[in-house]
């Protein structure tokens, strides 16, 4: 049957970059123009979507293929139809700049397969869709704008009033700033359920302008509280998406399948393990809903995708920003990293192929993608830099305050988790024995566990955690060496001038920074590997009148600064216990 196309051009006043992030986010377009929730299908060949819904009783069922796009500035969609009144829709939405904001064009080819659709086009599309997309895309122009928008109060369990007062005067009782509690209990009792059904604590905190360290600090003590709960989501590497969660560590295993990219990839605390919270059930259900599942904004990092067909090549003009990105095909093997320079090429001819390559680029490349092979190939351009707005595993899990109040919280036995790169401190004090026989068992022991309060303090103050006690030595993590440096210093200081009187003590340290892993141990969490052991290794070399540090500790530029800041650092080549066949070089750091 004839085909019908409607293109509607609406004047916005917020630009295309600024707009790019509301209306490529198709899951919640869809839902606030009031399309229907979708049922997920199978993934088929080249990421090709089995969906379905039901429109005024009517079944209807797609394929749908990968959108195209290139951010900020256009997204398009073919569905091909299987059941209800179409056969084929492709809708293209461009967004372009205009001297005072955007003109946002919106088109729809829509070819009916019936009676039925030809009545329902003109109808359904050309009319109630046309009406909803503009008030929608006019809402969110408003909101760019900063106008004022009357808050939704959500649906909250009953009950849940008191819960939250009761929540928020307890969270205040323990210090945590009013403004902040008043602002997280706005987003439980507001917003809606796609924002609260995944809520990142360092992604509010930069939009409140307020310091991260905080928020997460308020969402961990919420959680335990009542007021939120927690899960780990299981991120795939290619799309970033959660193809699994899990509710505690435990739930938390190995290996991953990713239907959407249709690969498996090993789970890594560092990138692969990201903690997000939801409001807790007691307080508010929370429908997690499905209204699109391939648009733009469901995978941010990606600049533009292209479906190419064999045979066939198109031009693509993105603007890059500084840093790296890399050029992938979904179904072949192989990437080819492309960095913006200065003097990069303004001209680029990408082949579909497997071969790994690194190109200079410039920040306005036209690059030509040909396919010359005999399948379609989806080409991906990404960003290789992931978002410093992720709560990670191997973040978390280093903190005091998260050890303190989710202490339960461990890997399932026997399930080692790559955490990637931590710092690991181990301190011991100098001639324990010897105090003991001076002052007595009880004044010592005593004097030692006074020693750990002030570890503990100097550890949690510089966003560590302390893992274990070991008698009178400790182990302790830190996501940063400074910040064990820093800590370390501390400590030391200290307990060498305590201020109230008491014997000093002279605290040996040792710190290493490297790949670890996270294994369960006496029902906690606990990391090992060579790592570990070297850390551990350094202590006998420390005097307890200086720190020593690997070079990977030296090296790293935060510490390097504070050694130019005035510390005095001095190499030296050592021996250590379990690694004969080694030499290091180690620093001895003054305090």
């Amino acid at each position: 049957m004839q085909e019908r196309h409607y293109r509607w051009d609406w004047r916005l006043r917020s630009s295309p970059e600024r707009l790019w992030p509301l209306v490529a986010d198709t899951n919640r377009f869809n839902r606030d123009a009031g399309v229907p929730e979708l049922e997920l299908g199978e993934v088929r060949r080249g990421g090709r979507r089995l969906l379905q819904l039901s429109r005024l009783g009517v079944p209807i069922e797609w394929e749908e293929e990968p959108f195209e796009w290139i951010e900020p500035c256009r997204f398009s969609v073919v569905r091909r139809y299987s059941k209800g009144p179409l056969a084929e829709m492709r809708v293209a939405v461009e967004l372009l700049p205009e001297a005072e904001g955007t003109l946002l064009r919106y088109e729809v080819w829509a070819e009916p397969r019936s009676l039925l659709g030809r009545i329902a086009v003109p109808i359904e599309i050309g009319r109630r869709s046309r009406t909803r997309f503009e008030r929608t895309l006019r809402r969110y122009d408003a909101q760019l704008a900063d106008e004022p928008v009357e808050p939704r109060k959500a649906h909250l369990q009953p009950g849940a009033g008191q819960r939250l007062a009761a929540v928020r005067a307890a969270l205040e009782a323990e210090g945590t700033a009013p403004e902040l509690v008043q602002r997280l209990t706005d987003v439980i009792e507001c917003a809606d359920d796609l924002t609260v059904s995944r809520l990142r604590p360092y992604a509010l905190a930069d939009a409140w302008g307020a310091e991260r360290r905080a928020v997460l600090d308020l969402f961990l003590r919420a959680t335990r509280a009542g007021l939120l709960e927690f899960r780990w989501d299981l991120v795939c590497p290619m799309c970033r998406g959660a193809p699994e969660s899990a509710e505690t560590l435990s739930g938390v295993h190995e290996h991953v399948h990713c239907d959407s990219c249709a690969i498996d990839f090993r789970v890594d605390f560092t990138r692969s393990v990201e903690l997000t919270f939801r409001p807790a059930r007691a307080i508010r259900e929370v429908a997690v809903q499905e209204f699109c599942v391939g648009g733009p904004q469901l995978t941010p990092h990606i600049v533009f995708q292209q479906l190419v067909q064999p045979g066939s090549e198109r031009s693509v003009e993105p603007v890059l920003g500084a840093g790296s990105y890399r050029l992938r095909l979904r179904d072949l093997p192989g990437a080819r990293r492309l960095v913006v320079t200065p003097d990069g090429a303004t001209s680029l001819h990408l082949e579909a192929s497997a071969e790994d390559a690194e190109l200079a680029s410039s920040s306005t490349p036209s690059l030509l993608l040909r396919n010359d092979t005999e399948e379609e190939q989806l080409f991906v351009l990404e960003r290789t830099a992931w978002t410093d707005q992720i709560l990670s595993a191997a973040e978390v899990t280093a903190l005091q305050v998260f050890r303190d109040l989710f202490a339960d919280e461990a890997l399932r036995p026997g399930e080692p988790i790559s955490v990637g790169t931590l710092t690991i401190l181990f301190t011991d004090l100098r001639d324990s024995t010897r105090f003991y026989l001076d002052v007595g068992d009880a004044p010592a022991f005593g004097s030692v566990m006074d020693h750990l309060d002030v570890l503990r303090a100097a550890v949690t103050d510089e966003s560590g955690a302390l893992v274990k006690t070991m008698g009178d030595a400790i182990m302790a993590v830190f996501a940063r060496p400074v910040s064990a440096v820093r800590a370390a210093q501390r400590a030391q200081r200290e307990l060498a001038a305590p201020e109230d009187g008491r014997r000093p003590l002279v605290l040996k340290v040792g710190i290493h920074a490297g790949h670890c892993i996270a294994v369960t141990q006496n029902e906690r969490l606990d990391y090992f590997g060579s790592t570990v052991n070297l850390a551990a290794r350094l202590v006998d070399l420390s005097s307890g009148t200086n720190i020593v540090v690997s070079a990977a500790v030296a090296e790293d530029p935060e510490v390097a600064e504070l050694v130019r800041g005035g510390l005095t650092a001095e190499p030296v080549h050592a021996t250590l216990k379990g690694f004969e066949d080694e030499r290091f070089e180690v620093w001895s750091v003054a305090v």
